[in-house]
This record gives structure tokens, C-alpha cells and sequence, in this order.
């Protein structure tokens, strides 16, 4: 709930009271100490994998750039699943440091996309890449779009984004379910994707909107219920 409110909020605090050194711009989130870590752990889930044991995805999660837990989360699921090449879109993704994506950009070398609305987020994420250390040499690209069903594969297409990426990471607080739904042009391997809870388990989807801006007429009534969602995971997924 009113998570696009918030990112705008951080944004222009950060823009008001924070100049950030974009070359050691938040270090104790790719410092040698946390790459060594997270690699540690991945080998962890690895072994793990290898044993036959079951993933204890509740459990597994942390946060280094992500607003929750999703970094721990996804480290472990491509740890099981394995990774085909260290790809991502990022659909909805800020700045592309307060990210799904950023984790994977940094500390473990991934190449990927991030697409946002904001014109100043785009400009801040693509300063901070170009910039930073592990990212300079190959930094991620960078989009300034509001997507739709209509343009979602147009933009993809345009970045030089096809065929299969290990990652889509979808948050832009109203007409995910049908950008996914109309995405065709990429077939992600693991899909992290808004929800809203506030449905419980019924199966609900809000009418797509083309002109959709959030809150919309309601701040709750947008997007699709989790159980929606994993009806449409069935449908985008061959033979599952």
C-alpha cells in the first residue's frame, strides 16, 4: 500500500539532505566482507541442493539493496534452480539500487535492465552504475518509460532485451498481472512479482487500465490477488 508514495518520498529526501559519493555510495552493501558472504551462502544453498535437501524459502531470506527480504530469496532459488546468464529486467525498479536487481548487479555480476517512470530516478541509477566500481566496466541499462500492455515488448525489444533472462522483477503498483500477461518478447526463469494480500485467496484481478496512475480510485483496489497471479504463472509457464 502505497509503495509508489514511498519511493517518491525517499527520492526527494535523498535529492534534498544527501549528495552521495556514487563511488562508495552505500559500501557496507558490497563491501569484500558481504561478497564473501553471500557467496558463502550461496554454496551453502548449493550443497544443499546437491543433498537433495528442501528449500527452506521462509527462512532463507535478507535484505542487502531490496526493501524486504527478497535478496536472501532469490539467492537461494537460483542457487536450487541454477542460472542460465546472470540476466534481469526490472520492471518498476526506482533507481535501480533500491532493487530486486541491484544485489545480483553488484555483488554477483548480473546484466540487466531496469525501467521506470521517474526521469530522475532513471538519471540517478544510471550515474550511480556508471560510476561504481564492481559496475562501471559493464553497467546495466537504463529506461525511462511508463509501460503498458501495448509497449511492454516494443521497450524490451528497443533495449536489446529477448529471449530468455534468468530474472523479471515486476513493481509498478497497478497493471502488473496484465504487463506480464502481454510480455512475450522475454521468458523469465524466476518472476518476483507484486501482489495484494488484501484480496486473501480469492481469485481477483482489477480491470486493466491503460491510463492507470497510483493510488488509482482506490489505494487497495489495484493489481491482483497472489492466488490470480499463480493461475497466470500456470498460464505463462509451458507444461506446468
Amino acid at each position: 500500500m502505497f509503495s509508489w508514495l514511498k519511493k517518491r518520498i525517499k527520492f526527494q529526501i535523498k535529492n534534498l539532505f544527501f549528495k552521495p559519493n556514487y563511488k562508495t555510495f552505500g559500501y557496507e552493501k558490497w563491501s569484500p566482507q558481504v561478497k564473501i558472504g553471500i557467496r558463502q551462502l550461496w554454496h551453502y544453498h548449493q550443497d544443499n541442493a546437491n543433498k537433495g535437501k528442501v528449500l527452506d524459502l521462509e527462512n532463507a531470506g535478507f535484505r542487502v539493496f531490496s526493501e524486504g527480504d527478497e535478496d536472501g530469496k532469490l539467492l537461494a532459488l537460483f542457487a536450487y534452480a541454477g542460472i542460465f546468464n546472470k540476466t534481469f529486467v526490472d520492471i518498476g525498479g526506482a533507481d535501480g539500487v533500491n532493487s530486486n536487481c541491484a544485489n545480483f548487479a553488484i555483488n554477483l555480476g548480473w546484466y540487466g535492465l531496469f525501467i521506470d517512470g521517474s526521469d530522475e530516478n532513471i538519471r540517478f541509477g544510471r550515474k550511480y552504475y556508471a560510476l561504481h566500481p564492481d559496475t562501471r566496466v559493464y553497467p546495466p541499462k537504463f529506461c525511462q518509460a511508463f509501460v503498458s500492455r501495448e509497449n511492454i515488448n516494443k521497450i524490451l525489444e528497443s533495449e536489446g532485451m529477448n529471449g530468455e533472462v534468468d530474472l523479471l522483477s515486476l513493481d509498478i503498483d497497478g497493471n502488473d498481472y496484465w504487463i506480464w500477461d502481454a510480455l512475450e518478447i522475454v521468458s523469465p526463469r524466476v518472476v518476483i512479482i507484486e501482489t495484494h494480500i488484501e484480496f486473501g485467496y480469492n481469485n481477483i484481478v482489477v480491470p486493466y487500465d491503460a491510463n492507470f496512475i497510483p493510488p488509482g480510485k482506490h489505494p487497495d483496489y489495484h493489481g491482483a490477488s497472489p492466488v490470480a497471479m499463480v493461475d497466470l504463472a500456470k498460464k505463462k509457464v509451458i507444461g506446468w
